[in-house]
């Protein structure tokens, strides 16, 4: 079949919807990817499910069967809830350059801003107040939501999707300091986005200071992310909300990175590599794997005990280096330095 599942069940079975296990009525589909969900299987009112074969035994509906149940559900409910089609023209409220290219097919809505040498490919949707500047190119099948701001140059590969607020093409933060005042550099690059990105709500990417900030295809960036000038993100890439990537860090392909992270610049982040929510990158990572700097929640009073311990870390090991010494042992810090 269409999604390579296993059906198993009444192929009669008519869906309409998609629903959670938990709220699923009679013509809708509900999937099981989270195992912490699964004690709903027994009572869901879903038509059919979507799930790994492992839960398959506690599902009393139909189901289909797959290897990975939460990409095939995304694949079924972007079937049965696709996005609206674009409705070809030019809102008159809309201000469009002379020599602005726009494909028939496009849609251009209320109050956006289009300026000169700009190309729109064919269906592309450019949503209300949106602000297109000079000699941007927006690929085939683009969607920018609404008040999106692209800054001059930027270009916008097919596919992509980029929600409301997201600003692509600002300057960077690039100050030089000159006896006690900063001097403002110039940032003359812009910003290539790849095929099949998606960019959240509010989140921003400078244009380079030089040469161009870059965004691989298929790279999903969540809401409210500060990239930063000369950034450069592989393919596949993900990052959560309300992370910051200093400029000239280069992140490489099939990375995930959590919520609140901090990148410092002009770093190397390694293919592969996934790190976990609030944590600090101060130094490049040159492997893959999995990598984590910050400590988990404790109660209050607690907290202020383990701050305290960290305080007083260094002197707990140097008393600790002088009495291994005075007993002979040999301390870690020692044969570091053999």
């Amino acid at each position: 079949m269409r999604f390579g599942c296993e059906l198993r069940g009444d192929p009669d079975t008519r869906i309409e919807s998609v629903a959670t296990l938990g709220n699923a009525s009679s013509g809708s589909i509900a999937f099981l990817a989270n195992p912490r969900y699964r004690a709903q299987l027994a009572h869901t009112r879903a038509s059919a499910v979507v799930l790994s074969h492992v839960a398959a035994e506690d599902c009393r509906t139909a189901m289909l069967v797959s290897q990975n149940p939460y990409a095939t559900y995304a694949r079924i409910a972007a079937i049965l809830h696709p996005p609206a089609p674009s409705r070809p023209g030019i809102d008159p409220s809309a201000v469009v350059a002379a020599d602005a290219h726009i494909d028939p097919s496009a849609q251009i809505g209320a109050f956006v801003a289009v300026g000169p040498g700009v190309s729109i490919g064919a269906r592309s949707i450019v949503g209300p107040h949106c602000v297109v500047g000079a000699k941007v190119v927006i690929a085939d099948d683009v969607r920018l939501v609404a008040r999106v701001t692209l800054g001059e140059r930027v270009r916008i590969g097919a596919r992509s999707v980029l929600h409301p607020g997201a600003v692509i093409g600002a300057d960077g933060f690039g100050f030089a300091p000159d006896n006690g005042r900063w001097v403002k550099v110039p940032q003359l690059g812009s910003v290539a986005i790849g095929a099949d990105v998606e960019v959240g709500a509010n989140t921003t990417v400078d244009c380079g200071a030089i040469d161009d900030t870059v965004i691989e295809e298929g790279v999903k960036l969540d809401n409210q992310i500060q990239i930063g000038h000369n950034v450069r993100i592989g393919a596949h890439s993900a990052i959560a909300g309300c992370t910051g990537i200093s400029g000239s860090t280069r992140i490489g392909s099939r990375c995930m990175i959590g919520g609140m992270v901090g990148i410092a610049g002009h770093l190397n982040i390694a293919d592969d590599v996934v790190i976990t929510a609030c944590s600090a990158v101060s130094h490049s990572i040159t492997r893959p794997g999995v990598y984590s700097s910050t400590l988990t929640i404790e109660e209050a009073r607690l907290w202020r005990r383990l701050v305290a311990y960290f305080k007083r870390g260094a002197s707990v090991g140097a008393r600790l280096r002088a009495l291994e010494r005075a007993v002979g042992v040999k301390s870690a810090q020692d044969e570091n330095h053999d």
